[in-house]
């Protein structure tokens, strides 16, 4: 075994996983996993630029997870940045600080190989499983963009687009700085189309429709199964590889499109990152059964993170 901490910094959310990882298995012993909404990508989509106080955000949480990497003793430490970092004109500002903060420079990966690590985190524990046909596509829907993954044992297509849970909510339901409360149809009907020529885009490289398996990852997907099981809090344990019907993620985009902020914000398992993009992100899911057909998602609590785990045990060997 080899203690790793993997670090992945999306638009919306900052995660850490410490674990010990047998990269010969692909076995990973939880040791701390934990997430904090920063909103990286606070504006992004109309600046370009990363917001100073989402870095002051950002790098708060940084120090925190510092911490933490010290106390357990990870050996390797990677830094994943993704969608935001990859967007922003200052994102050199953003390498600064997490270099003086964990004393690593973090990768702005391409979305391809964003989709890679996906895969890898998503997939490897579904491997022998008779009740999951192959091939897999991974879905895995962020803030800024959603990557599409399509493979068996490995990857064999894949693609990112620029289509996320905070990117479609600033581009369409902000007016006057502030989210429709709920919002209007012409606005949902925006970031539908929007979607659909997302998806259009994807499917030039990634053939969704030959997939078997329709796996979901990350925090739109998870809270939608944490909405459709009714749970009392937020539980990772019930939620992964739970497998949500068409007929129930219908339901809830239905639901979630015309709450207010105060009814989405008293779901259990909302986490108040959330409450204001849940809508776009659960429109992205919506939008993808409707695409690929499919009848039920399987919801994976193990994504990208579990990934950059991986891979990081595999170049300590």
């Amino acid at each position: 075994m080899t203690r790793v901490a993997a670090i992945d910094c999306g638009t919306n959310s900052i995660r850490l996983l410490v674990a010990d990882a047998d990269p010969a298995t692909g076995e990973l012993v939880d040791l701390d996993r934990r997430m904090t909404i920063v909103r990286l990508g606070q504006g992004v989509d109309r600046t370009g630029r990363l917001a100073q106080e989402a870095l002051d955000r950002t790098f708060a949480a940084c120090r925190e997870y510092a911490a933490v990497i010290k106390e357990l003793g990870a050996e390797r430490l990677r830094f994943v940045a993704t969608s935001a970092s990859r967007d922003a004109e200052n994102r050199d500002e953003f390498v600064r600080g997490v270099v003086d903060i964990l004393g690593v420079e973090p990768e702005v990966i391409t979305g391809d190989q964003e989709a890679e690590f996906s895969f890898t985190g998503a997939t490897k524990e579904l491997t022998g499983r008779d009740d999951l046909a192959k091939p897999y596509l991974v879905v895995d829907i962020g803030g800024g963009s959603t990557e599409f993954v399509v493979g068996t044992e490995h990857v064999d297509a894949a693609r990112s687009v620029d289509v996320g849970c905070v990117r479609m909510t600033e581009r369409h339901l902000v007016r006057g700085g502030v989210v429709s409360d709920p919002p209007e149809r012409e606005q949902l009907d925006a970031i539908r189309a929007d979607i659909e020529d997302a998806l259009d885009l994807a499917e030039r490289t990634v053939p969704l429709k030959e997939a078997r398996t329709l796996v979901g990852l990350a925090g739109s997907v998870t809270t939608v199964a944490g909405i459709a099981l009714a749970l009392d809090a937020y539980d990772s344990s019930a939620i992964h590889h739970a497998r949500i019907s068409y007929e129930q993620v219908s339901a809830i985009v239905e639901r979630l499109t015309h709450a207010t902020h105060e009814e989405r914000a008293a779901i259990p398992v909302m986490h108040e990152g959330r409450v204001d993009v849940i809508a776009a992100g659960s429109l992205v899911l919506l939008a993808v059964m409707d695409r690929v057909g499919a009848r039920e998602v399987v919801v994976s609590e193990h994504d990208i993170l579990d990934g950059i785990a991986f891979h990081t045990a595999l170049d300590a060997r």
